[in-house]
């Protein structure tokens, strides 16, 4: 087998989660990240070792060097790539659309022109988001046609059709995935989940768009790295996989759970604000694909995965509570 695996986007919450997964199971990777984060702590990999001998970490940006990735990757010459690397943050990008354009369309297609000229690639995993379908009705499924309704969604609509392209005249083996609302120990602070449970803990207020009426299904990092794991393995080129549990919450509901496991009073801490432009009111993946072809399965409840969240931010607090509590861009 090969054990050759790069990560692109590795400092990601699920880049460097997926790296923590793959390093547990003696596979050689080569991360690449255009930064490194503020602090361990964020960076699972590092939790039981600060220097694995197995990981090979170089702060590459998509937008500045592509040269200088393509020639680490012909050098490492992995099998299997696996891409979290995207401007993220929805509402953001109405602010500066041009440069979610740059990071997810322009500069992917660039290094996607490149990767396709490598024989040695067997599975290039691109990880997606269910952002491009807009709001939708129902679980739906993975052909469900693209409705993206902001900057951040329409780019990585445009990113995910392009690729189709090189599959369909290159041959490129590309795989996608598109999980729900991804949460857990080591997510950014700016989360919903880890931004409540911070708010709990120091006495802040917390501001719920439109009163948190949309509704989302949550699903811990751990299972999503194991899903990665298996669409890298198994997954079959052109195909796009969901990752989602098979239940749903509004975030009201979701915030109020996090304050009574605290034992505080949500009504103590939270603000109404207005409804963010663009948001989608809901959407729920049909995760039965990956399911029956590849025998996934979630296991970390919703309750679990924020009981295991909540421990780590009080076992970080008086790191945690140094860092920004907000989404900083980084152009």
């Amino acid at each position: 087998m090969d054990m050759k695996v790069a990560v692109i986007g590795s400092n990601s919450f699920s880049g460097s989660n997926f790296i923590n997964f793959l390093l547990k199971r003696n596979y050689e990777v080569l991360a690449i990240s255009r930064s490194k984060e503020y602090h361990d702590v964020f960076l699972p990999y590092k939790w039981s070792t600060k220097s694995p001998s197995n990981l090979t970490f170089y702060q590459m940006d998509v937008n500045k060097d592509l040269i200088k990735i393509e020639e680490k990757i012909k050098l490492f010459k992995p099998k299997f790539i696996v891409n979290f690397a995207a401007q993220g943050m929805v509402a953001e990008s109405w602010n500066k659309p041009e440069d979610w354009y740059r990071t997810n369309v322009v500069s992917q297609v660039k290094l996607h022109n490149n990767l396709r000229q490598l024989d040695f690639i067997e599975n290039y995993l691109h990880f997606s988001t269910p952002e491009v379908y807009g709001s939708t009705d129902g679980w739906i499924k993975e052909s469900y046609n693209f409705a993206p309704n902001t900057p951040y969604a329409a780019s990585r609509a445009a990113c995910d059709l392009h690729l189709m392209t090189f599959f369909r005249n290159y041959d490129f083996p590309v795989t996608f995935t598109r999980a729900a609302n991804v949460f857990g120990e080591g997510q950014q602070l700016y989360r919903i989940i880890t931004k409540t449970i911070l708010c709990g803990l120091l006495g802040n207020k917390l501001s719920l768009h439109g009163g948190g009426t949309s509704e989302r299904s949550f699903i811990h990092i751990d299972d999503v790295s194991d899903a990665t794991f298996k669409v890298m393995h198994k997954g079959i080129a052109g195909e796009t996989y969901h990752i989602s549990t098979n239940e749903k919450i509004s975030i009201k509901d979701l915030v109020w759970k996090v304050f009574n496991k605290l034992n505080q009073n949500p009504e103590n801490f939270v603000e109404d604000s207005g409804e963010r432009l663009g948001k989608d009111h809901s959407y729920s993946l049909n995760s039965s694909k990956i399911r029956n072809q590849l025998s996934w399965d979630n296991h970390i409840t919703l309750e679990d995965g924020i009981e295991r969240t909540i421990n780590w931010v009080q076992l970080n607090l008086d790191v945690l509570k140094k860092m920004p509590f907000e989404y900083i861009h980084k152009s």
